[in-house]
């Protein structure tokens, strides 16, 4: 920390002169205890702890997602021989393909080989 100038280097503490032993008692409480070895070895023993949990975490949730995958599968292959929803007799077959007529935002519109929409009749040129 005393390369960015937070906390000053110890070795200007000991180029200050002995009159200045409060100052120096100040600079030496503000610099950081060294770690021995056992508290090192803490450290790494609660690294490695969090690293355990955080992959036994991964696996836990990529499992879950694969078992939620498979049963859906599942479901999906035991339900595309039945239809979901049995249709009504009056129903046109447009309206499963038109979902703007699902919604209700566009009108049923009548779908038939022989039948076609009206058209206006339009006036002579000449009128």
């Amino acid at each position: 920390m005393a390369l960015f100038g937070l906390i000053p280097d110890r070795s200007a503490e000991q180029a200050a002169p002995a009159g200045d032993s409060a100052e120096a008692a100040r600079m030496a409480a503000l610099q950081p205890a060294h770690p021995g070895p056992r508290e090192l070895r803490a450290q790494a023993v609660h690294r490695l702890q969090i690293g355990l949990f955080g992959l036994a975490g991964m696996l836990l949730i990529v499992s879950l997602a694969n078992v939620i995958m498979d049963r859906a599968k599942q479901v999906e292959r035991t339900t595309a021989g039945t239809p979901a929803v049995a249709a009504s007799p009056s129903a046109s077959p447009s309206t499963a393909n038109d979902p703007l007529v699902d919604m209700g935002v566009a009108p049923e519109l009548p779908v038939g080989g022989g039948t076609k929409p009206a058209r206006p009749a339009q006036r002579p040129p000449g009128n």
